[in-house]
């Protein structure tokens, strides 16, 4: 069973509103939300999603609400670790944390523009190159040995990226030394200058490219139906500002969640190479037929193992630092 058309265009414009609801939202009434505030809000995205699974089930059959809640939780888990990276920007730049829910939303809206452009892509390519799923899996297993090296190592990496496109923007126009308000252009000294948000912004989108680049491979490897790729992208960013001011300083004491991160992409990499295998049309492999031996693997078994990696990895990081505290608190006393 299809999804059906009408289907796609209802939820395709619901989102859409209520997008631009959360964006006006954020323009007239810039704040610092609460922890109860930011609870109920990725709570309300949470049980969206689920609720749109629901839909898809009635509609389309389990099969498409399977894909989609799958896809949704691996896109979740890995726009966490972007939050990482949301932090290290505001950090860098001083952003003033009452802009930085503003900051957020154009990200989101950034990463969104650019995921729709590489899921079209990528449908475009599996539709007419055989051997991509062969390439999209060995580049999501590199990813995921990158992504378990030392922490330090991938701030480097990202730094590095991050600070040619600001020394790019730097040399091609004016940018004053302080923010005004969530304002891009200012003036100083009677001149029109662009504000620091403009290097925030281009530093936020070269990040956003970044982890497109990771993620959209990623999602094909559950399904191919680009509107279930762009739908449960979409979810899994439309909560993620909120997360960002829930988790706050506990994100810094998440120190094992880019290995849970990594064995997802592992993971996903090698299921990739196997429905490859599974599906083979290759000729210069087994002869252009279908490698009978290799399994293609369940949705349900995607979906577990991205649940108890990431359970495992959050786990773990908060028992590292309880004990790391109460050693603190123990050496305290002892002095």
């Amino acid at each position: 069973m299809d999804v059906p058309v009408w289907f796609e265009i209802v939820s395709l414009a619901v989102l859409l509103l209520i997008l631009i609801g959360d964006l006006l939202i954020v323009r007239w009434r810039p704040h610092i939300p609460s922890t109860k505030e930011s609870t109920l809000w990725v709570v309300f995205y949470v049980a969206l999603a689920l609720g749109f699974a629901g839909l898809l089930l009635a509609v389309a059959g389990g099969r498409h609400a399977g894909e989609f809640l799958t896809g949704w939780a691996l896109e979740y888990s890995l726009s966490i670790d972007n939050l990482f990276v949301f932090v290290l920007i505001m950090a860098q730049f001083s952003v003033p944390r009452k802009l930085q829910q503003e900051v957020l939303m154009v990200g989101i809206i950034i990463a969104l523009v650019l995921r729709g452009v590489f899921i079209l892509l990528g449908v475009t390519i599996i539709e007419n190159f055989a051997p991509v799923f062969y390439l999209f899996g060995a580049f999501l297993i590199w990813t995921a040995i990158r992504q378990a090296m030392p922490e330090k190592e991938q701030e480097d990496e990202t730094a590095a990226k991050e600070g040619f496109a600001v020394r790019l923007v730097r040399r091609l126009v004016p940018v004053s030394d302080e923010f005004d308000g969530p304002k891009l252009r200012t003036v100083v000294d009677g001149k029109r200058v662009w504000t620091p948000m403009i290097i925030v912004f281009v530093t936020i989108g070269v990040t956003d490219l970044m982890f497109a680049i990771d993620s959209i491979p990623a999602i094909f490897s559950i399904t191919q139906n680009s509107f279930l790729v762009f739908t449960a992208n979409i979810f899994a960013l439309m909560g993620l500002r909120q997360l960002y001011f829930l988790l706050g300083d506990l994100l810094d004491r998440l120190r094992y969640l880019h290995y849970g991160i990594a064995v997802i992409l592992a993971f996903i990499g090698v299921k990739l190479v196997l429905h490859a295998m599974h599906e083979n049309s290759v000729p210069f492999i087994n002869g252009g037929k279908p490698i009978e031996w290799a399994p293609d693997v369940p949705i349900w078994l995607s979906l577990t193992v991205i649940v108890v990696a990431m359970l495992g990895a959050t786990g773990a990081s908060l028992i590292a630092s309880g004990r790391e505290k109460r050693r603190e608190r123990a050496a305290v006393a002892s002095d």
